[in-house]
């Protein structure tokens, strides 16, 4: 968090001014016309870094996507009642939500690898619970543990990332973390399409060992090191990722100017987000959170087998052709989200989630009416890889890149927190109450869901601002008019 964790700063504050352009000054030759750092290339250290912190990504998308192969399964062999099956599929946001709760500090405490370490010893046991139970209690148990460990990964994880990687590459090699969940879920679906639910949860095991083991190998985060007053282990670090014969001074430097500036800035609480100054950023913030969740995405991924059943279609087919999908376009987001903007990306993308619940809910409707029923299956199927494509292209990761823009670095620890649980709550309601809002009617969920989504792209265009191009203080200037003292 160099020149660009500086870049975070409230632009009310001198003292942040006062320290980027002391930083300008040690490095000009390192600087272009535009004011931004030609930056690093990427090591072989970084990549073997970043790619065991997305193992973590991987797991959480592998536990979001458990449950969705396995809902026949597991309700035939233990017995559960549509109602259990419920508190199964989403009492893992429970869980996420207290482990995203507690996330921050145990970062903080332990450092980002104790941190991964940490969360996948709660992932491994969690997998073991549900592989090996015997009654319904167990596999709660289970479900609540992993998804424990994932809240904790779906913090560090990014976090991370984006503490080791060059300014130039950070954008890039953070979006990998939302490409791997979307991997894990995918990859899930497929496999457990073949195998059974108990052997599924045995294989969930893989990426946790896989990055338990790497955890060894790679550097802590050069930014912890040096909150914590290591400073020789953190230029240690630094050196290792850059290179062994890279210059790491003037990033050193950066890192440590940073470092004492925080210090000097103290940790809002959360309380004081809400005040008047900081409205916008919270309602957009918060508001995408919400319209993200309550757009059906969670109730679709945790239930898609039963939804193409339900529609008259195999459930088989169905999942791999979301896996076909999905990988593809949430690839196809992270290379275009620097160069289309995000608004009219995630604007792009809410009207596809729309159009694809809008298909479905016709799908059930024309069932229903007992209509064109040859057709109705191809129909749902067509309408959920729309859902699924047009997500992952974009609403399905921007929002949080939104939200690490939009906050003042003093407010960017309680707005994570406050956002990270709004997040999982709508993700627990959904997934709690979609086979029973299913159940009332199928046509109806999925017109509530589009109806959702297309409040999403009004929101989009009327309030969220465009961050493509611009300085976190830019924007932060533009959105929190009124804070300076």
């Amino acid at each position: 968090m160099g020149r660009e964790g500086i870049e975070e700063g409230d632009v009310s504050s001198s003292l942040l001014v006062k320290d980027r352009s002391q930083i300008r000054g040690r490095d000009d030759a390192s600087v272009g016309g535009d004011g931004q750092s030609k930056g690093s290339p990427a090591t072989a250290v970084v990549v073997i870094s970043t790619l065991v912190a997305v193992s973590g990504s991987y797991v959480f998308g592998s536990a979001v996507g458990y449950s969705s192969p396995t809902q026949s399964g597991i309700m035939d062999d233990l017995g559960l009642s549509l109602a259990e099956y419920s508190v199964f599929g989403s009492i893992l946001t429970i869980g996420a939500m207290v482990g995203a709760m507690m996330s921050g500090r145990i970062a903080d405490y332990t450092g980002r690898r104790g941190t991964m370490g940490f969360s996948e010893m709660f992932c491994i046991i969690g997998w073991l619970a549900i592989a090996f139970s015997k009654a319904s209690w167990l596999l709660d148990v289970g479900r609540l543990l992993l998804g424990y460990g994932m809240g904790l990964l779906s913090y560090v994880v990014p976090i991370y990332v984006a503490e080791i990687t060059p300014k130039n590459l950070r954008g890039a090699f953070t979006t990998a973390h939302q490409l791997m969940i979307c991997c894990g879920a995918s990859m899930t679906f497929l496999i457990g399409a073949f195998v059974s639910w108990r052997i599924l949860a045995i294989i969930g095991t893989i990426p946790c060992l896989l990055q338990l083991l790497g955890l060894f190998v790679i550097p802590e985060s050069p930014r912890w090191l040096a909150k914590i007053g290591r400073w020789k282990e953190c230029e240690a670090a630094l050196q290792r990722l850059r290179g062994e014969n890279a210059d790491i001074s003037d990033e050193a430097a950066e890192i440590k100017d940073y470092t004492e500036t925080l210090q000097q800035h103290s940790e809002a609480g959360i309380f004081e987000l809400f005040q008047w100054k900081y409205a916008h950023s919270l309602v957009v913030g918060v508001g995408l959170m919400v319209l993200q969740q309550f757009g059906g995405v969670n109730g679709i991924a945790f239930y898609a087998s039963s939804i193409f059943v339900s529609a008259g279609f195999s459930g088989t087919v169905g999942t791999i052709a979301m896996v076909v999908v999905q990988v593809p376009l949430t690839a196809l987001g992270v290379v275009l989200m620097d160069i289309s903007g995000r608004r009219p990306l995630m604007m792009i993308s809410a009207a596809g989630t729309c159009l694809g619940c809008f298909l479905v809910a016709l799908s059930f409707l024309s069932q229903g009416l007992h209509k064109w029923m040859e057709f109705s299956p191809f129909l749902a199927l067509v309408g959920v890889l729309i859902y699924i494509g047009s997500f992952a292209l974009g609403i399905g990761g921007i929002p949080w890149v939104i939200m690490s823009e939009i906050f003042p670095i003093n407010m960017k620890g309680s707005a994570g927190s406050l956002v990270t649980v709004v997040n999982w709550l709508g993700s627990w309601i959904v997934s709690y109450t979609f086979n029973f809002i299913m159940d009332w009617s199928s046509a109806g969920t999925f017109f509530i869901f589009s109806f959702i989504c297309g409040i999403t792209v009004l929101f989009v265009w009327k309030l969220v601002p465009e961050t493509k191009g611009r300085t976190l203080e830019e924007i932060q200037a533009s959105m929190n008019p009124f804070t300076a003292e």
